[in-house]
């Protein structure tokens, strides 16, 4: 059984999707194409169950978890390269920014930057997979979906760009 719930954060509300293996799926409320239809899952509200998650994220934006305790469940992916990826990014350490290129090298081949880039465009789970920590390799950080403010706020949040206040 799955257990759903909703945060609310400074980016608006947070929905979680979790199970006995860790988070499946999460969507800010606004992005449509973020966790997907949940209506398919068997998914319940335990407020019990799912406190420990809302105390992650509600500590995260509070800036005091740099590292989120609850596992990742991947397993819907495969065992591909976009798995290898997600996997890589959940290793890249608050406040670091790694390029493309240097997740898909990490994650065994060095010249599938763009590879990399569409396996992180289809995460079905945000903050948890930090993908808002890849970056193009220029002077632009890229996309982030419909949502680069969404990216300029967390990475400001963990100290990666300037302007230490994270205004969304």
């Amino acid at each position: 059984m799955l257990v759903r719930a909703t945060i609310d954060t400074p980016l608006g509300p947070f929905t979680v999707i979790g199970g006995e293996a860790g988070v499946v799926r999460t969507r800010f409320d606004d992005d449509a194409e973020g966790a997907g239809d949940d209506r398919e899952l068997d998914v319940t509200e335990d407020r019990r169950r799912a406190a420990p998650i809302r105390r992650e994220i509600e500590a995260y934006f509070r800036g005091s978890l740099r590292a989120f305790e609850t596992p990742t469940d991947l397993s819907e992916l495969g065992d591909g390269f976009p798995r290898r990826v997600l996997e890589t990014v959940r290793t890249i350490p608050y406040g670091e920014l790694w390029t493309y290129g240097d997740v898909a090298a990490a994650a065994g081949a060095a010249r599938a930057g763009r590879a990399a880039g569409s396996a992180l465009a289809r995460c079905p789970i945000e903050l948890f997979v930090p993908c808002h920590r890849v970056v193009r390799a220029g002077p632009s950080l890229g996309s982030y979906g419909r949502h680069p403010e969404r990216r300029r706020f967390l990475l400001r949040l963990e100290g990666s760009l300037p302007h230490a206040s994270p205004t969304p």
